[in-house]
């Protein structure tokens, strides 16, 4: 049984990570956020001592460590621009560590990552569970066993409603979530870099405080791209049904199948990483630079090709920071 600590118990994504632990069979010791709406826990792991106070959960973590009970892995589940500093805390503190998606919001991060991992002996693996998901496994095998010259045109769009409270939180801050397309889109970059290869093209169309659209080039797919969190982006159809988010994506005008096979795939990710096949974090360098790329170059407007859902009228949120 491994002893896990936690940063980030009251975020969007903290229980998954919870459950993946108890699935696991392992245990978590301690968590923190500053935040103390974590009744979640008790699902769980209800003897979890917990901390609000980042120094207090130092000053435990220290303390069961030096009792010979040290933490084997550290799950990082905080804001995004916090992941750095977090990740550098884990390995110097002496454990494995298990972070969220965009690993960090900087490319040279990595870099200086890595070197605290070659310091301390210690590894980061990042969750990329798409790369666990049977239709994006089925996809990757379908390409890789296809035409060795053959370029497939691709269209990705994801949307998932958020309402007004989005743009208080972190996550609408561009400097602290990376933007529309670092919080919600880096794992699909990852998928598409993953399957298709390097990217040789990368062009933004449209980017604001709600949506981003752009047009990508790999090494075998051109890819037409559409985030939004807006619920009035969503066809009017999911709308009809009652729905508030919307995935698809095409292959040469086929769609893909991949409504279901979520709910398991922190737990796979997981298992993999505790019996040692788990993703570094060298592996999720493409995706992070080809946000980064999306995030620091200007919008080009309408032209070339584009996603269709780029047509969507634009209405500025009174409450968004951009």
């Amino acid at each position: 049984m491994k002893r896990f600590g936690l940063i980030g118990a009251a975020g969007y994504i903290a229980p998954r990570h919870m459950k993946a632990i108890k699935d696991t069979q392992n245990d978590l010791i301690a968590a923190m956020d500053k935040n103390d709406s974590v009744g979640i826990i008790d699902s769980y792991f209800p003897n979890a001592a917990f901390f609000t106070e980042f120094e207090r959960f130092d000053r435990h973590l220290e303390k069961i460590k030096r009792n010979n009970r040290s933490i084997d892995y550290l799950s990082i589940c905080s804001p995004n621009y916090l992941h750095d500093a977090h990740i550098r805390f884990g390995l110097r503190y002496g454990c494995d560590v298990i972070c969220e998606k965009p690993i960090v919001l900087n490319p040279w991060n990595i870099d200086a990552l890595q070197e605290i991992e070659k310091e301390t002996g210690n590894s980061i693996y990042n969750i990329l569970q798409l790369r666990l998901h049977k239709s994006i496994i089925d996809l990757k095998t379908r390409v890789e066993n296809g035409p060795k010259d053959k370029v497939y045109d691709f269209d990705l769009t994801y949307q998932t409603s958020r309402g007004t409270w989005y743009y208080t939180s972190w996550k609408g801050n561009v400097n602290k979530s990376g933007g529309i397309a670092t919080n919600i889109g880096v794992h699909f970059f990852d998928m598409l870099g993953w399957i298709f290869g390097d990217v040789k093209e990368n062009i933004v169309h449209v980017h604001t405080h709600d949506r981003a659209a752009g047009y990508l080039e790999f090494e075998k797919a051109r890819v037409r791209w559409f985030l939004s969190i807006n619920y009035d982006t969503l066809p009017e159809g999911i709308k009809e049904k009652g729905l508030r988010t919307y995935r698809s994506m095409t292959i040469d005008g086929e769609e893909i199948e991949f409504s279901g096979g979520f709910t398991e795939l922190h737990t796979d990710s997981y298992r993999d990483i505790i019996n040692g096949k788990g993703y570094p974090i060298e592996a999720s360098r493409k995706a992070i630079e080809l946000v980064y790329g999306i995030r620091h170059q200007e919008a080009i407007g309408l032209k070339g090709e584009y996603h269709p859902f780029c047509n969507k009228p634009i209405v500025k949120h009174p409450f968004s920071k951009d």
